[in-house]
């Protein structure tokens, strides 16, 4: 006669509520992916928050979160004055001149071999093709990826849900994490949660800010390189470079394409390009880039391709723009967890042995 197992059950109804969860996420994954915008946001501000808290002498954090996002507001728009205009400029220029360096570059030139002559009028006929087919021009082609994602935020943006979001989680943060504490009692896995949240804090701090000096650095850096060489709509190039860096691995290897087409197209030193994109590649990815990050958002290659790739089926951009995170996020629940039960198996009492 069969029986029945509470464990068996209690296993059984764990992995239903699991599945049923992530359903939901997927659900609302548009929604989902809104707040962590938000709350990206909040971790972009949180510095600058805290040093106003502790120079304002008030109790409260409400005048310090409204100052900082009237000193936010001040830089961006001061930013978008200042490089905005020259980029939007840039961008009606190279649309214009686009088929007049086309023209050219698809001429035969009789001290190239026939192979590389038709590998141009190739690579000529399939940006036609491009165009034609309602690119608009080069860096649609090559940067749709990028492009929508920036289409997406900015809509975000307009209808300013993510700034409230991120007020409210900047104001009520702290009372959060200590409400979901309080519904587990004091022990292992109250200083278990306590430890995840420690972790993910400083996940998402470095993650956040570490992007943002990314993608500067990526704009400051192309930006001297391209007027030194005369690379033609360098800020332009420079612009959408900074903002691809947000996109994992699609992102900065979608601006790589584009900048050195835009070289070739114009006769720029394309090789040249090429070569300090690939140095400045490696000196980001293997030096900056870890020292920004720091050792929470520490993931494999392997597995940041394979989440680049699984995000954008899961979700496109926003899946894409996520993986990185969400990775490290279950690498840090994986590793806390494992540590809990390493220590609760040291702390545990040896077994007895009959005499």
């Amino acid at each position: 006669m069969l029986g029945f197992d509470r464990k068996a059950a209690r296993y059984t109804l764990t992995s239903v509520g699991v599945v049923l969860l992530l359903w939901l996420i997927f659900q609302v994954r548009s929604t989902l992916f809104i707040f962590v915008l938000a709350l990206l946001f909040a971790y972009l501000l949180s510095p600058l928050v805290d040093l106003l808290n502790r120079a304002l002498p008030l109790r409260t954090r409400t005048p310090a979160l409204a100052l900082a996002y009237v000193i936010f507001v001040a830089v961006s728009a001061f930013v978008i004055m200042q490089v905005g205009a020259t980029v939007a400029v840039q961008a009606r220029a190279f649309q214009q001149d686009l088929p007049k360096r086309i023209a050219r570059f698809e001429e035969p030139n009789p001290k190239l071999p026939e192979s590389v002559n038709n590998f141009k009028t190739q690579l000529v006929q399939r940006v036609r093709e491009q165009l034609t087919e309602g690119a608009g021009d080069i860096m649609g082609t090559v940067a749709h990826a990028g492009l929508k994602f920036l289409t997406f935020a900015g809509e975000l943006i307009y209808v300013v849900v993510i700034p409230i979001l991120a007020f409210f989680f900047l104001k009520e943060g702290p009372t959060i994490r200590n409400n979901i504490l309080a519904m587990v009692e004091d022990g292992s896995r109250r200083i278990l949660l306590e430890d995840v949240f420690a972790d993910i804090h400083l996940l998402l701090a470095h993650y956040m800010r570490a992007l943002v000096v990314l993608s500067v650095a990526t704009f400051i850096a192309y930006s001297i390189f391209f007027a030194l060489m005369g690379v033609p709509y360098g800020v332009l190039l420079s612009a959408i470079a900074a903002v691809l860096e947000f996109i994992p691995m699609i992102g900065p290897l979608s601006s790589g394409i584009a900048i050195v087409l835009v070289a070739a197209l114009s006769h720029s030193h394309p090789l040249a390009v090429l070569v300090f994109l690939l140095v400045y590649r490696i000196f980001q990815d293997y030096v900056l880039q870890p020292y920004l990050m720091g050792q929470g958002v520490e993931v494999h290659p392997l597995l940041v391709i394979f989440g680049v790739f699984a995000g954008g089926e899961i979700a496109g951009i926003p899946g894409t723009f996520l993986s990185v995170p969400v990775i490290a996020l279950v690498r840090i629940l994986f590793l806390r967890i494992r540590k809990a039960r390493l220590a609760a198996r040291l702390a545990a009492p040896p077994p007895t042995v009959a005499v």
